[in-house]
């Protein structure tokens, strides 16, 4: 089973710029490429998990936001040399109920069958609360990416991070290092860190 890094698109792998369809105008988070492709190189899959309601809200049609993305797996692959494993979007608004919106572990638990990904090996990072819950949910490790994105701040178990960080550069720093410390660690017993 491998171990996967999963990420959220808007705030953390990109800057976010609410309705921007255009690849050209997509700025990468700082370390963002670095980090990736560290990770990349140590066997990691790369999964982009993505909650995108202006999809169900008719903001933007599928077909655009296929295009876009196309444009940021491209951006990737040419200025990074990195090869994302998968690319998941939730089209859903909120309240809702569907399975797959964060914070629900919906496309995280997809990627894992669909790729043979061990969730206990794996980790989610996001600047969002939403996205720690996620990975919570999922049995992952998780990191909050300590960038100002996060306005709410609505604690409860499932929402504290197992870690804090500034940047995917430092994130894969500190996957890299818990790795080799303890490679068969997994998460029954997780506690909040900084």
């Amino acid at each position: 089973m491998k171990r996967a890094l999963f990420i959220d698109k808007d705030g953390t792998l990109i800057e976010n710029m609410p309705g921007n369809l255009d690849p050209a105008r997509i700025r990468f988070t700082r370390g963002a490429l670095d980090g990736l492709r560290r990770l990349q190189q140590a066997d990691w899959a790369l999964v982009i998990v993505s909650n995108q309601p202006a999809l169900g809200e008719g903001r933007f049609t599928a077909d655009e936001f296929l295009r876009a993305q196309h444009g940021l797996v491209t951006r990737l692959r040419e200025e990074g040399e990195i090869q994302l494993t998968g690319f998941y979007a939730c089209p859903h608004v909120p309240g809702g109920g569907c399975r797959c919106r964060k914070p629900a572990p919906g496309m995280l638990e997809l990627a894992a069958v669909q790729h043979g990904i061990a969730l206990n090996r794996s980790w989610m990072v996001g600047d969002i609360l939403d996205d720690v819950e996620a990975g919570r949910r999922a049995g992952c490790r998780t990191v909050l990416l300590d960038v100002g994105n996060e306005t709410e701040w609505q604690f409860g178990e499932l929402r504290l991070p197992d870690h804090l960080c500034s940047g995917l550069d430092e994130v894969a720093e500190l996957m890299l290092a818990q790795a080799a410390a303890d490679p068969d660690r997994t998460n029954s017993n997780l506690s909040f860190a900084t």
